[in-house]
């Protein structure tokens, strides 16, 4: 495979869509079996272990993502859309075992009993009932839109109970153990949400803020959530959830889409990105047969907006931090220093990327596959420093970033408005692994806080292809590859008694799509990012979103 050119300059293809090519790769393997439908395995299994893995290392490994992929003759269009298959790697005195198991959700439910897909996704629309007559099938079209329940993205926890989440308002409570479905919970019972991310962010004492959107006759409003830590009785889902304060939308009919959101230790940061959802034609697109994807749409004339809300009294800051067009999903670690807020992401400077990751363009191989790739733009770590003090003293025109060595710039622009320029948190050398995704830190002891180290994924491929450590400090990078092996995000997990930030270990889940049943979870030292051993499993498992690790004491 030809390495990846990363000019600035994007090329036209002669397609009469314009459409922009980003990078030049050639020769990509075909990685369609990483999107197979698969059975789960709800008893638990052994592993094979190679190598050592830590005997300190005491807990369940939870993963969620997508794993079927049809229902019947129908087949969902978008990765997004696949049923949640959930797993569990238990790992106790240096053993392993395995199990998964379908999320129960209303939607699995239905489409099973159904056998067709009956319940709509964000990719993939359902048909109407072929059973019904003409005008019922019509009729149908105009029934309301019901939001899907197949939490596949993440597992997340409130008051230090587990849950899956997606997008919509609909998350299910899950035991970590078993990975049986307790209990359907919906935002919209407890506060005025039609949504929630599957990203929020908890504090040391368990207070879980999160961010959903809202929609009123005045418009569209993004709203900062906050769960308090603890149950006053054991059956407690999110009783005391309350908005924070709301922010309303730019432009009141199109809303930013948003997967996540920052937090420092005083403030949460709300990105609003030119990534527009087009309210009118969600609303109409199930009469014309179109999915919430087909509403998404970039807009590159409009700005970036940092948004900054106080975490203690849900005042939004008067100054807007206003940045180029970025798209971004993912956001490293934010915290406070020198008077400045410090955010660091992972972004690309287009939008379009999360409409070409349908099933098709994954299962395509040759120059097909090259072309889905070059034209997906590639996604960097950044860092933005946003000055908190901007007042009448604050002058007008010149770069208000004074830290050595850095060089991010903010400028002040207008009464209240600052325009700020990223800095790079990597070498060249980053380019070559095709940027960074999915990044984790050592979220217990230094989110919020100035830290060293962050870990993601490498994308030299639709997926994960390498496993990179990045070490801010001289922007250094350790890598983990093996050809034809795809890991999935990377979990930190620190070890007992740790000292330093690093000392620990990283677990990954590596998709095998060229070898049948030879799926493993890996275990590298995070400090030297030299694998410590493997798990390997003798089934097989779909590339999956997010994981976490439930300790056990």
């Amino acid at each position: 495979m030809l390495p990846a050119s990363h000019t600035n300059t994007t090329k036209k293809s002669k397609s009469r869509r314009n459409i922009n090519h980003f990078t030049n790769v050639r020769g990509l393997p075909s990685i369609e079996k990483i999107v197979r439908s698969v059975e789960d395995t709800p008893k638990p299994i052994s592993t094979q272990i190679t190598g050592t893995i830590p005997e300190w290392i005491n807990g369940n490994f939870l993963r969620n993502g997508p794993g079927k992929f049809e229902i019947g003759n129908h087949e969902f269009n978008h990765w997004f859309d696949g049923m949640a298959l959930l797993h569990q790697f238990k790992i106790s005195n240096g053993q392993v075992t395995y199990k998964s198991r379908f999320l129960s959700s209303d939607s699995y439910q239905t489409n099973k009993e159904h056998n067709r897909i009956a319940v709509s996704e964000f990719g993939t629309v359902t048909m109407p009932d072929p059973c019904k007559n003409f005008f019922q099938r019509f009729l149908s079209r105009f029934e309301s839109h019901k939001p899907t329940d197949n939490a596949n993205v993440s597992f997340v926890t409130y008051k230090g109970d587990y849950y899956v989440s997606t997008e919509t308002n609909i998350m299910h409570k899950v035991d970590p153990e078993t990975l049986e479905t307790l209990e359907k919970v919906d935002w919209s019972k407890f506060i005025a949400v039609n949504g929630a991310t599957a990203h929020p962010h908890t504090e040391p004492d368990g207070t879980t803020y999160n961010m959903g959107n809202s929609y009123t006759s005045k418009g569209s409003y993004y709203n900062i959530i906050q769960v308090p830590p603890n149950k006053a009785t054991e059956e407690e889902t999110l009783e005391g959830a309350t908005v924070l304060c709301s922010i309303p939308s730019m432009d009141k009919t199109k809303p930013s889409y948003y997967h996540s959101f920052a937090m420092s230790e005083n403030y949460v940061v709300f990105i609003e990105q030119p990534i527009k959802l087009n309210l009118l034609k969600i609303v109409t697109g199930k009469l014309i047969g179109k999915s919430i994807s087909d509403s998404l749409f970039w807009d590159p004339k409009l700005n970036t907006t940092f948004h900054v809300i106080h975490k203690h009294t849900g005042k939004v800051l008067s100054i807007k931090y206003l940045a180029k067009p970025m798209s971004t999903f993912h956001q490293i670690n934010a915290f406070e220093e020198d008077g400045f807020l410090i955010i660091d992401l992972c972004a690309s400077d287009d939008g379009q990327a999360i409409t070409n990751y349908n099933i098709q363009n994954m299962r395509k191989s040759g120059e097909a596959l090259d072309e889905v790739y070059n034209t997906l733009c590639r996604v960097f770590p950044r860092r933005f420093l946003l000055p908190l003090k901007v007042g009448r003293d604050t002058p007008y025109n010149q770069n208000l970033i004074t830290r050595p060595n850095s060089t991010a710039t903010c400028v002040r622009i207008s009464k209240n408005k600052v325009f700020c320029t990223h800095e790079d948190l990597h070498g060249e050398d980053l380019h070559e692994y095709g940027g960074l995704e999915f990044p984790q830190i050592n979220y217990a002891k230094f989110n919020t806080h100035p830290y060293r180290y962050f870990y993601g994924c490498g994308f030299r491929h639709l997926v994960g292809d390498t496993l990179i450590k990045m070490d801010i400090h001289g922007k250094l990078m350790k890598v983990w590859e093996h050809p034809g092996l795809y890991p999935s995000e990377p979990v930190f997990v620190p070890s007992p008694n740790a000292t330093e930030e690093d000392d620990g270990v990283i677990m990954s889940v590596v998709i095998t799509p060229d070898k049948d049943k030879s799926t493993f979870l890996l275990v590298l030292d995070a400090s030297t990012f030299k694998e410590l051993g493997r798990a390997v499993v003798p089934v097989n498992i779909p590339y999956g979103f997010h994981g976490t690790f439930n300790a056990k004491a």
